[in-house]
């Protein structure tokens, strides 16, 4: 029989129990598949000191949310209302495909499997932890249901082959898994800076702020430039982070380089963030030397903030990991250094700061490889392929 090209059911729900606003991959990708005519629909919640975080408006696009439940017997109703909530706007909706990107949408996902007809893709932005399956019932039955969606989904995405291995051990999947990077899309990319001379330096930190990501060794370094080093802070607490902030803010004070930050808060749009880098050179993508988390371990790739800070012509600093420098220091776009070692912290900053042009050469070199290899439109044309097939026999 011949083989004929039609147009086929393009509808997608994604579908997180956190706010899914705050996930670049998911803005990535979605507006992608806008772009191609697809009608997207966003199922998530609320987030803590997420909730702010939006997409982009976009046509085709349509987020809904309902409020944030802290933890507590009322979490455990709120996850049920969820669950039938999801449960009817996909039986009401009809969707072609459920993205489902976090453990906690795996329940769901694994009752939907018997949907007939309606296909499955598993994006899992972070590797289970080991010490999940003994911590709680409700852990277990994730943990359960997460290896039922693996097993049934049509394709696995993951945003690091040290993780996509990982994964295979674990579930057992070999077939259509996907290694998509979390990084920007070409759109995103700035413009190439015009030299200029200055005689300070100004960093930039994006993401979440906690002590592994932003540890305090960075304000000793800072200390150490006279108000020669300025620094930009964009970002939130996370629940295991409150108080983070109001910590190294009083420490700014004690050692007199308060006046050196800026604190800029949650910003809405990550295009928000572009232009909060445009009078910097630098981007802060530290991780601790060492940890027994295993997505620490296995970062880059998955890591979208050196991504972020190249599309926007900006230098990376990072932690010198086998791994990291391979990735970013050995290409050029970037220095390492030690976060634990202030002093290390602050001989990579003194570097920047007397080599100008050849910070702004990193950061351009960078900008480069972003467009012409390291952006989401090349990273996800795989899955976007196999979303797209619409060849039949007939």
């Amino acid at each position: 029989m011949p083989e004929k090209t039609i147009r086929i059911n393009q509808k997608i729900a994604y579908v997180q129990y956190t706010n899914p606003e705050s996930y670049s991959p998911l803005s990535q990708s979605s507006g992608l598949l806008a772009r191609k005519g697809w009608e997207v629909l966003f199922l998530g919640t609320a987030g803590f000191s997420i909730e702010m975080i939006r997409f982009p408006q976009r046509p085709h696009i349509i987020v809904k949310r309902i409020p944030f439940c802290p933890s507590g017997w009322r979490q455990k109703l709120h996850y049920l209302f969820f669950f039938l909530w999801v449960i009817f706007w996909v039986l009401w909706w009809r969707p072609r495909w459920i993205y489902a990107s976090d453990p906690l949408a795996c329940p769901i996902t694994a009752t939907l499997c018997f949907v007939p007809g309606l296909k499955i893709l598993y994006h899992e932005h972070d590797s289970p932890e080991k010490q999940q399956a003994t911590t709680s019932l409700f852990a277990r039955v994730v943990l359960w249901t997460r290896k039922r969606v693996v097993h049934f989904a049509d394709a696995c995405v993951l945003p690091n082959e040290q993780r996509v291995k990982l994964f295979m051990d674990t579930t057992g999947r070999t077939k259509k898994i996907f290694c998509v990077w979390n990084c920007p899309t070409k759109k995103e990319v700035v413009q190439s800076r015009s030299p200029a001379r200055q005689d300070n330096l100004k960093i930039i930190y994006q993401g979440s702020i906690n002590s592994a990501r932003l540890p305090e060794t960075v304000l000793y370094a800072m200390k150490q430039f006279s108000g020669k080093v300025r620094m930009k802070v964009i970002g939130y607490e996370t629940i295991g982070s409150r108080g983070y902030v109001r910590k190294i803010q009083e420490l700014s004070q004690t050692l007199g380089i308060s006046s050196s930050i800026e604190w800029l808060g949650t910003v809405p749009l990550r295009e928000d963030m572009r232009r909060s880098s445009s009078d910097c050179q630098v981007g802060l993508s530290l991780i601790p030397m060492k940890t027994s988390d295993i997505n620490l371990e296995r970062m880059p790739g998955a890591s979208g903030k050196p991504f972020d800070y190249m599309a926007c012509g900006l230098a990376v600093l990072t932690s010198d990991l086998p791994d990291w420098n391979k990735m970013y220091v050995g290409r050029g776009y970037g220095l390492a250094c030690n976060p634990e070692d202030p002093e290390s912290i602050a001989n990579a900053l003194r570097w920047f700061l007397e080599h100008p042009d050849e910070t702004r050469a990193m950061g351009e070199d960078g900008r480069q490889k972003i467009l012409t290899d390291w952006n989401y439109e090349k990273q996800f044309q795989p899955v976007l392929e196999l979303l797209e097939n619409r060849i039949v026999s007939i």
